[in-house]
This record gives C-alpha cells, sequence and structure tokens, in this order.
C-alpha cells in the first residue's frame, strides 16, 4: 500500500478519535496524477451532504489538490481543488453523519494510498485541539526525547 499523500498536520492539530477507509472517485488523469505524486491533503477535510434522493448524506473530500496530469495536455475548466466524491456503504454513512453531530468533531483527511489498483482515502473523526493542548503534547515529546538521549548516553 504505497502512500500518495499524507497530512502530518492532522495529529497536531486535532485529537483523532476513530479511523475509517473510503474509495475516492476520481478522473483518469486525476489516478494517473495522484500516482505520480502530485497530491496533497494539507488543508482538506471532509463534508457531508445531502444526496439527492434526500435519504442518505453523500461524503465529499473538500480542498485536497490533486494537480492536472502533465502529459494529459491542456485541460480545459480543470479545476484541482474540486470536491471529490467518497464511495461508503449506505449504513456507514448514516453513522458517520450520527457521530458527526456530537459537539465540536469532524472528520479530517489522514492519508491517500494505493490498494491494489484502487486509491483510497483514509480520515478520522477528530476533535480540535486548543493552544494548551498542543503544549502539553510538544513538552511531552521534548522531555521523552531528553529521557532517550540520557539512557542512550548511559549505555
Amino acid at each position: 500500500m504505497p502512500t500518495l499523500a499524507l497530512n502530518k498536520r492532522a495529529a497536531y492539530d486535532y485529537e483523532l478519535l476513530e479511523r475509517f477507509t473510503a474509495g475516492l472517485v476520481l478522473s483518469g488523469q486525476e489516478v494517473k496524477s495522484a500516482k505520480a505524486g502530485q497530491a496533497s491533503l494539507r488543508g482538506a477535510f471532509v463534508t457531508a451532504r445531502t444526496a439527492a434522493n434526500g435519504r442518505t448524506p453523500d461524503f465529499f473530500l473538500t480542498n485536497a489538490r490533486i494537480a492536472a496530469y502533465k502529459q494529459a495536455g491542456p485541460l480545459p475548466d480543470y479545476d484541482p481543488l474540486r470536491s471529490r466524491r467518497l464511495l461508503l456503504k449506505r449504513g456507514e454513512m448514516i453513522r458517520l453523519v450520527g457521530k458527526k453531530n456530537e459537539a465540536g468533531l469532524t472528520f479530517v483527511p489522514l492519508k491517500l494510498y494505493t490498494k491494489k489498483s484502487l486509491i483510497k482515502l483514509e480520515f478520522c473523526l477528530a476533535k480540535g485541539k486548543k493552544k494548551y493542548d498542543k503544549r502539553r503534547a510538544i513538552k511531552k515529546r521534548e522531555i521523552d526525547r531528553e529521557i532517550k538521549n540520557v539512557i542512550k548516553n548511559k549505555k
């Protein structure tokens, strides 16, 4: 499962609660571009919108950048930041909307990867961290690093 794009900032900005995997609807040239490493999840998020039938929601990856495939030639009206539909089972979509309605929770994309010939998105139900939580995480990481160095130097 080669990773095509990572959202490194997600773990810093959010408390990651539960992970999910979904397929992604892409055009042919977007697949080639993503597999060539031209995808970015920086600033991306997952949104839920009511579907045309009005019963089940549709999920979309919004603000993810997949650049135009260079070998495809000029592509008029191509938007690299367009919303891309996620492929989930109906029951899973309904369950996710219920979880999202809890206060302060959001869906954050973590990584874009391939599974066989398909492109999948791993996203997470997350809760935003406050500034003092981020400082606490940085302080804990520095203390762990110092302890590891002390143990390493004693050996």
